[in-house]
């Protein structure tokens, strides 16, 4: 009788495989080097979309009424509409993953940075963060695993001491925050580091991204990347390169497919019980 509950229980409830989720979903979260404004001179896009940037079937965008819609550059231009967006670093990123891991059939960026804004606006119960926590679940309902968080934010916090001071407490209080309100505890984090800051302790900031060890936080640096001239903001090739290794950086989180963490866990846990009964029995 035992083991017949067992496998009704298996059979209703399958280990999942990364073909059985509908979508592999991906946060973005920052200020405007997130948002992007590749290709942004004078508050006039270019309009230029590299080819590691160009539409595909296989990458969605959930745009701010909450409806999935194939992605397309400028990816924010409805979550960021006070300012003119342009290019950022999602689309290279979903392409070069779609590329790299055949295990991922479908990309689902959810856009959420907003430029301009300091760490201090991202803290919980703040808009910014309601609205990230609400998007995700959107997000996820339907069969959508949630696969990770890209984060590029920190060129506000560098103008005044004291937020250059507290930032790095108050990014580790994000992103465990972030999981725990998402129940993702090891969800992955691929953070940047600055290219450019907006005011004078830019590498205070860095320091305190570069050094961050939470675990499952990964941290690429920016610096170096080719700026618009206004010096702030990453170009439309520096956000490629930026998306690639913002991908290349995730994909080390992976020793096989992704897997939705919630029936796995229903799984493992109703064999580890079945296990313990029948030592207990013996």
């Amino acid at each position: 009788m035992l083991q017949f509950f067992l496998c009704f229980i298996l059979l209703a409830y399958p280990s999942p495989s990364s073909a059985s989720i509908s979508k592999h979903v991906f946060l973005l979260a920052g200020q405007s080097n997130m948002s992007g404004r590749g290709g942004v001179i004078n508050d006039t896009w270019d309009g230029i979309v590299p080819p590691q940037c160009s539409p595909s079937p296989a990458v969605l965008r959930l745009d701010a009424a909450l409806v999935w819609v194939e992605a397309s550059e400028p990816l924010h231009r409805d979550m960021d509409p006070t300012k003119t967006c342009g290019v950022g670093p999602g689309m290279a990123f979903a392409n070069r993953i779609l590329d790299k891991d055949s295990n991922i059939r479908v990309v689902g960026l959810v856009p959420c940075a907003v430029g301009g804004t300091n760490i201090t606006e991202w803290a919980r119960g703040s808009f910014l963060y309601n609205q990230l926590v609400e998007r995700t679940k959107v997000a996820v309902r339907g069969g959508g695993a949630l696969s990770g968080l890209l984060w590029y934010q920190g060129e506000s916090d560098t103008v005044m001491r004291e937020d250059a001071e507290d930032y790095r407490g108050r990014l580790e209080k994000f992103f465990i925050d972030l999981r725990a309100d998402l129940v993702s505890p090891s969800l992955p984090v691929v953070q940047v580091a600055l290219a450019s800051g907006a005011g004078p302790y830019e590498e205070m900031v860095r320091e305190a991204q570069l050094g961050m060890n939470l675990p499952n936080v990964k941290c690429v640096d920016a610096k170096g990347l080719p700026l618009e001239p206004d010096t702030l903001h990453l170009t439309t090739p520096s956000q490629v390169q930026l998306g690639e290794m913002l991908a290349d950086a995730f994909l080390q989180y992976l020793p096989g497919p992704i897997m939705s963490n919630a029936p796995k866990r229903f799984h493992n846990f109703v064999l580890d019980f079945f296990r313990k009964l029948t030592r207990h029995r013996h």
